[in-house]
């Protein structure tokens, strides 16, 4: 038995190398190929991290470092002193504005994974009139400027009577076209439609059997999207800009107070930007592993 296993998995190599070309494929050295991608990545993550050391390098000093052309390259020793400026300047309040951002990001996040992937699950799975153009029409929404819904969107928080509240800063953000058409994808790839009938062979319903049987295997694309829709929320500064007011800001709406006056101190500017990137910075430290699993398991389950 042994000799035979040892001969079939000879011919199946052997076919496998001689696909296509009628040659056997010669082995690359994956040791100079390792290396080759190793350095790569390295050369990747000097230039990706290059901007967060000039923040440092520039919040760490005083007014002056910016116009010094004989600068050292080693950080100077008034980063906390500059980010203890931003904190406790009374215009900025960083402190609402921090909570203000968390509150926005994490109910703006959960809520596009949530409706994305209801959305998602019934494009790819059910089959109904006009499906196709839905999706499309959805998808080309993507192609329309933020710029051009701005004034309308306007008219209807005033009416409302949102102008200043976070309210006006979350609803309009409840669901993307593109996290629709990423769970869309995803779903109509990975989830098998045997999985959804077997649900329902049980006496699951339509929704108990997307959150029981669906939802666990789109782990994956769900922690991915959640994470890419928490960055841009937290970024943002447009929409908050317009819509809210000094007393209820976000983040980078606050931190814009800093550079309002007519000389503008780059070192604290930069201290500040510095203090609204440690959030994100340890959401993907804490984060990473769980997301990597996430898309490896779902990698071997595809």
């Amino acid at each position: 038995m042994t000799r035979i296993a040892t001969e079939t998995e000879l011919l199946v190599t052997e076919s496998a190398s001689r696909r296509g070309g009628g040659r056997p494929r010669r082995r690359r050295q994956s040791g100079r190929a390792g290396a080759l991608v190793y350095i790569f990545l390295g050369a990747v993550v000097l230039v990706s991290f290059f901007p967060f050391y000039w923040s440092f390098l520039i919040g760490s000093g005083d007014a002056s470092t910016i116009s010094d052309q004989n600068r050292s390259w080693l950080p100077g020793g008034n980063f906390f002193d500059n980010a203890a400026a931003v904190v406790n300047n009374p215009s900025v309040n960083f402190w609402k504005a921090l909570l203000n951002s968390v509150i926005v990001s994490t109910v703006v996040s959960v809520s596009v994974v949530f409706f994305s992937t209801l959305a998602g699950y019934a494009f790819a799975k059910f089959k109904f009139k006009g499906r196709g153009a839905l999706l499309v029409f959805v998808v080309a929404t993507i192609a329309v400027p933020t710029q051009l819904g701005i004034v309308p969107l306007f008219i209807v928080m005033s009416q409302l009577g949102w102008t200043g509240t976070l309210g006006a800063v979350i609803v309009p953000n409840l669901v993307t076209a593109f996290g629709v058409f990423w769970m869309t994808q995803y779903i109509g790839q990975v989830v098998p439609d045997e999985l959804i009938e077997s649900a329902r062979l049980d006496g699951a319903n339509t929704f108990r059997a997307f959150w029981s049987v669906v939802l666990p295997v789109l782990r994956p694309a769900a922690a991915m999207l959640a994470l890419f829709t928490f960055v841009a929320t937290w970024t943002d500064f447009f929409w908050p800009y317009i819509i809210l007011n000094g007393s209820n800001p976000t983040l980078p709406v606050s931190l814009q107070l800093l550079q309002a006056t007519y000389f503008v101190d780059y070192s604290i500017v930069l201290a500040g930007a510095l203090l609204a990137t440690v959030p994100l910075l340890l959401l993907y430290i804490f984060a990473g592993k769980q997301l990597v699993a996430g898309v490896m398991q779902g990698a071997v389950k595809g």
